[in-house]
């Protein structure tokens, strides 16, 4: 029998080992904030006489923590990452059997390598990171600016409520970040809040926020997202321009006399001959481009997946 929500909440976690850990902590969250809830509108109706009897009736209600568990694992299997999420709150529901891996594919490697084109993940990871530039900066500034302010006012009786809600930024940016990584990078993250305990004081929470791991690793995050972005955004610019540039060397050199490099005494053309090889390795060029960001895209969802899901 359970007696306390923080059991119910262990032998949840216990029942969805194995599961994605972003599913995991909304299911946690779901069900902290739900039990919380219920138990304090029982306590406050003087429905029992202790905690653990008024819990087992919602228990009832919400469902036992491997009903619960069976139910995520189900939605987990007809939901793809996305904006917007229903939260799931079916619980008597039977599992179904884990979908099969896929099979590999044995398309020839010219197909593969040129179909990159036609992949929708490989052209929302580069709208991902090229935007990354602009949220690092954001984050970054953000940060920077939150931790002085808040650590230069410790000294005033303001400075706690300060900290506290820049503590709260971190943790609303980081589910915003959250949202992004998993509809353009096609992981799965978090697609709820922690949930907020209501039983405990304001001190209590500033407290649980510093000393929870997530916290600084959001914050940690939210740093590294303007040197990656500074990276991503360079590189990915250069190489599609110089790929353009290979591409459309006949047009600037044919048609504008327009030399293909320059230095401080000579002008540099393309012979007729080369001008195809120089389109070809253009085209080349941008479809290995093309899987570089495909391949950073899932190495940096894999690295907001570290950070930005609680353990």
């Amino acid at each position: 029998m359970i007696t306390s929500i923080e059991q119910y909440l262990t032998e949840l976690k216990k029942a969805l080992n194995g599961s994605d850990r972003a599913t995991i902590q909304d299911a946690l969250s779901d069900a902290e904030e739900y039990l919380r809830s219920a138990l304090s509108n029982a306590v406050a109706a003087g429905q029992s006489a202790s905690l653990a009897d008024s819990l087992q009736p919602i228990i009832e209600k919400y469902g036992a923590p491997a009903e619960v568990a069976a139910a995520y694992r189900e939605i987990e299997l007809h939901t793809t990452p996305s904006f917007v999420s229903p939260a799931p709150r079916v619980i008597e529901s039977r599992p179904e059997p884990a979908a099969p891996p896929a099979p590999p594919d044995r398309r020839p490697f010219i197909t593969r390598f040129f179909g990159v084109y036609a992949e929708p993940r490989a052209w929302a990871s580069l709208l991902y990171l090229l935007f990354s530039l602009a949220t690092g900066i954001i984050y970054f500034t953000w940060v920077v600016t939150g931790i002085s302010v808040s650590l230069g006012l410790l000294v005033l009786i303001v400075g706690l409520p300060i900290a506290g809600l820049f503590l709260l930024s971190v943790r609303g940016i980081a589910l915003v970040e959250g949202r992004l990584v998993e509809a353009l990078l096609g992981v799965r993250m978090p697609r709820r809040p922690l949930s907020s305990r209501t039983d405990i004081g304001w001190w209590q929470k500033f407290k649980d926020m510093l000393a929870s791991r997530y916290t600084w690793t959001a914050i940690i995050y939210m740093i590294l997202q303007m040197p990656l972005g500074v990276i991503y955004f360079s590189v990915i610019v250069t190489l599609i321009a110089t790929s353009a540039w290979l591409i459309t060397s006949p047009i600037w050199n044919l048609a504008f006399g327009i030399p293909f490099a320059v230095d401080y005494h000579y002008a540099y053309f393309i012979a007729p001959w080369g001008i195809p090889l120089a389109v070809i390795g253009g085209g080349l060029l941008l479809t290995a481009t093309m899987h570089l960001v495909k391949y950073a895209g899932k190495g940096h969802a894999l690295l907001a997946k570290a950070l930005l899901v609680r353990e």
